[in-house]
């Protein structure tokens, strides 16, 4: 399942906070890459120890913890804190596949899954610099406005073009899943955006949205870890 959540930050509040962590100190893009990712990419990324990344981290946690749109698609449980990279002329990142077990910075573990990518400056400031995913479907490229972010499985094969003019600057960071199972997190997903709907409709009160909506929770109950 590959949702875009659009304006997870406002336009303007996105490109700002672009236009800030830009002007911190960056290093070399492989320092969270697994061996054999760190082949593929070329990029640049915000240290996480910084007093950027963490006023950064800050803004993109308070835009999801916002998101009932995101909060429906991922049923988060752990989420790696929000990481930032750029990508410039000649830079890129080939095909790859996200670690499937990450350590957090507590030093406990999580399992990878779902990815996201929250872009930070518009797509009329480069060329190149798509997000290219394999789904059931072929090849499906992505390249959002300042703002919004793309939410993805992290079993996929996918990659960053390279980028040929300007520059491409962005957060990512996984996700694990109170649902484990793909097949059950988009059949949740789609029942609740079911029920929010019909309860705009109808009001909550309503039978049949009050029947639906207790088969939502006890499929989650049913299905969590």
């Amino acid at each position: 399942m590959l949702i875009v959540i659009p304006q997870l930050l406002e336009r303007e509040q996105a490109k700002a906070l672009g236009r800030q962590i830009a002007a911190a100190e960056w290093v070399n893009g492989n320092v969270t890459s697994g061996a054999g990712a760190a082949l593929a990419k070329r990029n640049r990324q915000l240290p996480e120890a910084g007093e950027a990344a963490a006023h950064a981290r800050q803004v993109v946690q308070e835009g999801l913890a916002r998101s009932q749109l995101f909060l429906s698609a991922a049923l988060p449980k752990r989420i790696y804190p929000p990481l930032f990279n750029r990508y410039g002329v000649g830079e890129g990142f080939g095909d790859h596949v996200d670690n499937a077990i990450r350590l957090l910075p507590d030093g406990t573990q999580m399992r990878t899954d779902l990815s996201a990518t929250l872009f930070l400056n518009d797509p009329e400031d480069y060329d190149g610099g798509e997000l290219s995913i394999e789904s059931d479907f072929g090849r499906v490229a992505y390249k959002l406005d300042a703002g919004d972010m793309l939410l993805y499985p992290s079993t996929s094969l996918h990659h960053v073009t390279e980028v040929t003019r300007g520059e491409r600057i962005a957060s990512f960071m996984w996700l694990e899943s109170l649902v484990r199972d793909g097949g059950a997190r988009e059949a949740l997903f789609d029942l609740d955006q079911s029920v929010q709907a019909l309860t705009a409709e109808r009001g909550g009160d309503d039978a049949q949205v009050l029947r639906l909506t207790r088969l939502y929770h006890n499929l989650v109950r049913r299905w969590a870890d």
